[in-house]
């Protein structure tokens, strides 16, 4: 939890840091402004973002066109109180004092929907669950517990 007067900062993680865990930062940016520092990376960073990420952000007004893919350090790491893993491939090794959920989020494609309906469904599931972290570490709510089901 950060010290008094001091934002709270978060992480998020997937494995590429092309698709969800830019769609989690862009929609936490949206949503908190400047009252959350907001970070993304990938534990095996692609090259480019996934454009249907980018153009489902873009239907919301959200660009994040001027992106890229980032890996995640331990620098990143060492300046969030919040590490949010999307997906089951990205693996992080949780550390003392920080945060840690993970996300498993909505896989579409494995009901058979592709393309872009399927990038909606999986950044609509990543609004609700970016809305309900915000909300979590609204004032004086702090940093989610440990046992806060993720």
């Amino acid at each position: 939890m950060p010290e008094s007067g001091q934002k709270h900062a978060v992480l998020f993680v997937c494995s590429k840091n092309g698709g969800k865990s830019q769609l989690a930062a862009a929609l936490l940016k949206q949503l908190a402004g400047d009252t959350v520092t907001v970070l993304s990376a990938g534990t095996t960073p692609g090259t480019s973002l996934n454009a249907e990420s980018v153009e489902s952000l873009a239907e919301l007004g959200i660009d994040i066109r001027h992106e890229h893919p980032k890996p995640v350090t331990d620098a990143a790491i060492d300046a969030v109180d919040v590490v949010v893993i999307l997906g089951t491939e990205a693996k992080l090794e949780s550390r003392a004092g920080k945060h840690f959920e993970v996300w498993e989020t909505d896989e579409p494609s494995q009901r058979g929907i592709q393309g872009m309906e399927r990038m909606r469904l999986v950044r609509d599931d990543i609004r609700g669950r970016v809305e309900a972290l915000y909300a979590a570490l609204g004032p004086g709510h702090g940093v989610p517990s440990a046992d806060a089901p993720a």
